[in-house]
């Protein structure tokens, strides 16, 4: 009988390090990691590549990209990338933030690096919770979502309501693309590296600021199984940050940021005559 010739169907992408992880079991950190060295590969930018990690669970990326990385201080993870691309321009800079760091103690580094537009990467890990500190309760912690520092469930009237990244950051001008997605299913990978890749394009490319927020989990600190973990998260945490795209600067038909920042201003008097009012 003749046989068939083997053909390699999945393996290890290059920019990924073949080390044995260390997150924990149903943790959706190690499905991330792969689609962004996945896109690395694909776009063959590794030996140009500077990620970014700060404080946190994410801050073990530099165990597992094989590409230069760097650890900033807490939350300043935008800050350190900025630097980076400014006196780099022709590297390719990401971060990679949980949602403690990106949207608590970062929230200043996070608005005014989008603002600013900055040609940087952001893959933004959202899980509800702190993760690496012992599961206390996050700025995107859910109203009643029960925490280590919220044993009865997150009361809004005395610690606010949960900050929905994109739809605040689409507020502003300076980003080019922001989307939401998650990897709980394999059609849903799929569609979370298709987003990857487009903000990683963008940046080769030069066409500004992207974000790409993963709606995740976290079965230690939420005391689930990695089953139990997704299924609450599409109850609970799906309704609450709608996956989609927030901001798309080119599929909306403007040639660049400024173009589309132009267009929203256009009734600004000193915007539309470029500073002559």
């Amino acid at each position: 009988m003749e046989q068939k010739e083997e053909k390699v169907v999945f393996e290890r992408p290059d920019a990924l390090l073949p080390v044995v992880t260390n997150f924990c079991p149903g943790c959706t950190h190690g499905i991330v990691h792969r689609l962004v060295a996945e896109t690395i590969d694909e776009l063959g930018i590794e030996g140009k590549t500077v990620g970014v990690t700060p404080v946190g669970c994410s801050v073990m990326g530099y165990n597992f990209f094989g590409c230069d990385m760097v650890e900033a201080a807490h939350g300043r993870a935008p800050a350190v990338a900025t630097g980076i691309k400014r006196v780099n321009p022709d590297n390719i800079v990401f971060a990679y933030q949980g949602d403690g760091d990106l949207a608590s103690i970062g929230t200043a580094e996070t608005v005014h690096a989008a603002t600013r537009g900055e040609n940087i990467t952001i893959i933004f890990i959202n899980n509800a919770i702190y993760g690496m500190t012992g599961g206390q309760m996050a700025p995107t912690s859910l109203p009643h979502q029960v925490t280590q520092t919220s044993p009865y469930g997150r009361d809004t009237a005395s610690a606010g309501y949960p900050v929905r990244i994109c739809e605040m950051l689409s507020t502003l001008d300076g980003p080019a693309y922001l989307e939401r997605v998650t990897v709980d299913t394999p059609a849903n990978v799929r569609k979370a590296k298709k987003a990857i890749k487009k903000a990683f394009q963008n940046q080769v490319d030069g066409v500004g600021y992207s974000l790409i927020e993963v709606v995740s989990t976290c079965p230690t600190n939420w005391g689930m199984t990695p089953q139990e973990s997704f299924t609450w998260m599409r109850e609970n945490m799906l309704p609450y940050y709608p996956l989609g795209v927030y901001r798309d600067v080119l599929a909306e038909g403007h040639e660049s940021v400024a173009a589309a920042a132009a267009e929203r201003a256009k009734d600004s008097k000193i915007v539309a005559e470029g500073g002559a009012a």
